[in-house]
């Protein structure tokens, strides 16, 4: 994670510069601004990745004497083909149309958008075979 930590932290030390940079000298607050709030949100990742990378072991990703072979192996959990992120986007999509039109539209958006969010998380402990000793 060092590796990911250091580009994160270049990339927001340069964010960071040239949003000064621009703000100074093109005077355009819009700009300006939006660039240095990308590099806070990179400050943020990158100290968040280097604080991990210190207190765990090195991946063999970021040693120079890794084998090939020592990261393979399961990587984790990849969940299989789902419709709730479909549900989501239409509820992210519902939510804005509800601000424009009207707020009972917000509402069903709202709700939809927690139905589906709820739905997604829950998609694996719904219809869970009971593993009870007989």
């Amino acid at each position: 994670m060092k590796i990911e930590g250091y580009l994160f932290a270049f990339l927001a030390a340069f964010l960071l510069a040239m949003g000064a940079f621009y703000l100074i000298w093109s005077g355009d607050w819009t700009g300006g601004v939006a660039i240095l709030f990308g590099g806070g949100l990179c400050t943020i990742l990158g100290t968040y990745l280097l604080f991990t990378a210190s207190r765990m072991e090195p991946r063999p990703e970021d040693r120079l004497d890794a084998e090939v072979d020592e990261g393979a192996g399961e990587l984790g959990f990849f969940p299989p083909f789902s419709w709730w992120p479909l549900a989501l986007a239409v509820g992210a999509s519902i939510i804005p149309l509800g601000a424009i039109f009207g707020i009972w539209l917000l509402i069903i958006g709202i709700g939809f958008s927690l139905f589906a969010v709820s739905g997604y998380v829950l998609e694996y402990y719904i219809n869970e075979p009971d593993i009870a000793p007989e």
